[in-house]
């Protein structure tokens, strides 16, 4: 789906296998895709970024082609931090000291986490439809849950989400997409045909699990551990009218609790802004990073 980029693999020092494509003309833009979606998620705002920027649009360890490695008690191989630190070497490999970041949903949080533990190589960062996970756990209400079931059924113990999910991936993806508030309609067929084919595999539906797991243990550890140290790249968050953030947070001041620099607004679409308002979202990141 991405016909001027070129595909990559690249193998960390970990030997975590990252797979994704690249291109384009100017400074480095990482793109990082959400739940349960892969690098194509981004067909639609690749075209008009890859003017201004050199695009580098992996799919995260456990989704997508990349590796899906063996898992542990604590959860750590599927902590942001360990997926930050696979960006960290995958932007090295491409010869990038400080790099920006666009981000969405599950590739959001692995950018915060980038930016906390790798200051100094963000130089800026947006993050797409989310709010910081440790707040959004602590602020749950009956309302919240409702609309991120997903996140109090992917952490039960396995194999129990693993083995529902199993039985019927296409319902499943199709469900997930589709439980917005702009139904599945946004998201192109083939992108779909994707995302189902990546969750056909079991081991990418235990990865994602484990990735879900990570979130409400290790990595709430991980930002308890920060004690008040804040990103210090400057942060633009965007997020849906129509979705679950606007309805039950205050996006901007959850943020600044953990970001010094941040600005933000909502944009007239549900949680895959991306694929909902392509242009809308270019046009913003533009403004923010720079035309380049």
């Amino acid at each position: 789906m991405f016909t001027h980029l070129a595909a990559f693999t690249h193998t960390t020092p970990e030997g975590i296998t990252l797979k994704g494509v690249t291109g384009g003309n100017g400074p480095p833009l990482l793109l990082l895709h959400g739940y349960p979606q892969t690098h194509v998620m981004w067909h639609k705002a690749a075209p008009l970024l890859e003017r201004h920027f050199t695009l580098i649009i992996p799919d995260l360890r456990g989704y997508g082609a990349s590796s899906k490695p063996p898992t542990t008690a604590d959860h750590a191989p599927y902590s942001k931090r360990a997926m930050a630190q696979d960006m960290v070497h995958l932007m090295t490999h491409f010869g990038y000291d400080q790099f920006a970041i666009v981000a969405h949903d599950r590739g959001a949080r692995v950018a915060h986490r980038l930016g906390m533990d790798h200051p100094n190589r963000v130089t800026k960062m947006t993050l797409l439809d989310i709010a910081p996970t440790r707040e959004m756990y602590a602020n749950t209400t009956d309302g919240f849950a409702r609309a991120y079931w997903h996140w109090f059924f992917l952490i039960q113990d396995a194999p129990f989400p693993e083995n529902m999910i199993a039985a019927n991936p296409r319902a499943y993806v199709h469900k997930k997409c589709g439980a917005w508030s702009a139904g599945a309609s946004p998201i192109a067929s083939e992108a779909m045909a994707y995302y189902v084919q990546a969750f056909e595999d079991p081991a990418t539906i235990h990865a994602c699990c484990e990735d879900y797991r990570a979130a409400a243990s290790i990595d709430i550890a991980h930002d308890n551990a920060d004690g008040d140290r804040k990103l210090t790249a400057p942060l633009q968050v965007l997020w849906g009218a129509h979705g679950a953030i606007e309805a039950h947070f205050d996006c901007l001041a959850l943020w600044r609790q953990r970001a010094e620099n941040v600005i933000g607004h909502r944009l007239p679409a549900g949680h895959y802004l991306a694929e909902e308002v392509p242009e809308m979202v270019v046009r913003d990141v533009l403004a923010f990073h720079g035309d380049a």
